[in-house]
């Protein structure tokens, strides 16, 4: 199957991730052969539960350009499928506070259907962003260095 991976990248930035997920989506037929060119994007992306069922909310997926007068509306909300205990899981959890659900890949299954990978997030601090770049600059330099010797 195709590689199509759209990531989220700021995501690992702004958030620490507790637990992840990978579900299903619900979309129309212009959306998924969108998806498979690779015009998407999750960047501003998050989810929500509404009367237990879990939703995307403002993911762009563009207009497919041969869509005609059937094509789908960029931002609308799309629904995402996870098993109920899992919903219910997340519901329990999201009652704490400082808790979000973010988007962090969107891929096509070997199946050939689209999944996005989610995850149960916390906000980090000012410091916690300085100690992660702090992090991965000096596993960058290790790395360099390994690959020089």
């Amino acid at each position: 199957m195709s590689d199509i991976i759209i990531k989220n990248k700021k995501a690992s930035h702004e958030y620490e991730f507790i637990e992840k997920f990978t579900a299903g989506m619900v979309l129309q037929g212009t959306e998924i052969k969108s998806i498979r060119q690779g015009k998407a994007s999750i960047m501003e992306a998050y989810c929500t539960i509404t009367d237990g069922e879990l939703f995307v909310i403002n993911m762009h997926i563009t207009e497919y350009d041969k869509g005609g007068f059937v094509n789908h509306e960029p931002n609308r909300v799309r629904k995402l499928l996870l098993n109920k205990s899992e919903i219910g899981r997340l519901t329990k959890k999201l009652k704490d506070q400082g808790l979000t659900i973010v988007p962090t890949r969107l891929f096509i299954s070997q199946s050939g259907y689209a999944k996005m990978n989610i995850a149960l997030s916390r906000g980090k601090k000012l410091y916690d962003k300085r100690e992660s770049l702090k992090q991965q600059d000096s596993k960058r330099d290790i790395d360099r260095a390994m690959r020089r010797n």
